[in-house]
């Protein structure tokens, strides 16, 4: 299975059925959510996942509603019931939208974790950071949004051509909000992917960085040797002090080497800060030499 469904799996088993007010407000959550439409004079509620209709046929039966179906087409399970008027408002335009409700901690994350369940997503934390839940409505969409806030999980909108949609892509947010709704071992595999993948990203970063240093020195030993030839060519090199002629010699004798290992070269008895100094003074004198 993917890490999506193992997060919803982990999820649909919150073992909280016997608290009615939590299991109203995860039922609301899952009505909310973009898979919830109003059908004829029934509600219906669609997804792919066995273990998810068995969660949302486990909620309506706690709250009292026995007279549901559930069907099967393709891959995708329908469950239709009617509407539970005191979690939610239906609009002239068919629109669900959830209504005013009692506030606490326990009640709010309930709710975002049906919402979750019902139109949520998360990428595998190995590819990339994204998780997404989306929602019938954008009163919806800003009702959650508001709840998170609070808790201090920052989350951001997309709201286009009817779609509404809350996303989070930093993995320190993702990680906050799967805690919220209750995937405490979704989160352990979560930021175990996450430590991976930062460290491999640094990595990665350092060895760019050491290679584009390499490239930058390898340019730069080319430049000034290129400067002591010329200034050979043209038997100018007699006319550099003493000092600079002792560096100009180790680098021709060393043309690969980084500022440190000429330091070596020179026994130490001159810094990296130097042999830069040194250096720039040569190539100031070749290219007065060329104009």
């Amino acid at each position: 299975m993917s890490f999506s469904s193992d997060v919803k799996e982990e999820l649909s088993k919150t073992n909280n059925l016997n608290k009615k007010d939590q299991v109203q407000m995860e039922l609301a959550g899952y009505l909310i959510s973009s898979n919830t439409n109003k059908n004829k004079k029934k509600i219906r509620f669609s997804t792919e996942s066995e273990y998810n209709i068995n969660r949302y046929a486990k909620l309506l039966k706690n709250i009292g509603i026995d007279d549901y179906k559930i069907d099967i087409k393709g891959k995708t399970f329908y469950i239709d019931h009617k509407v539970p008027e005191e979690y939610i408002q239906v609009s002239i335009d068919d629109n669900i939208n959830i209504v005013k409700f009692d506030r606490s901690e326990l009640l709010d994350k309930a709710l975002v974790r049906g919402a979750f369940l019902g139109g949520g997503y998360v990428n595998n934390p190995e590819k990339k950071y994204h998780l997404e839940i989306n929602f019938s409505t954008e009163y919806n969409l800003d009702e959650v949004c508001d709840i998170l806030q609070e808790y201090e999980i920052n989350t951001k909108k997309l709201v286009k051509e009817k779609s509404y949609t809350l996303y989070i892509k930093e993995g320190e947010e993702i990680s906050k909000i799967l805690a919220f709704m209750g995937g405490n071992s979704s989160v352990l595999k979560f930021e175990e992917a996450r430590v991976i993948r930062d460290s491999s990203n640094k990595l990665n970063r350092l060895v760019n960085c050491e290679t584009a240093n390499f490239s930058k020195t390898i340019q730069a030993g080319k430049k000034q040797i290129e400067d002591i030839k010329f200034i050979k060519e043209k038997r100018k090199f007699s006319e550099l002090s003493e000092s600079l002629q002792e560096v100009a010699n180790i680098r021709l004798k060393y043309p690969e080497a980084s500022l440190a290992e000429l330091v070596e070269y020179m026994g130490g008895k001159i810094s990296k800060s130097g042999i830069t100094h040194r250096l720039a003074a040569i190539t100031k004198f070749a290219d007065e030499l060329r104009k």
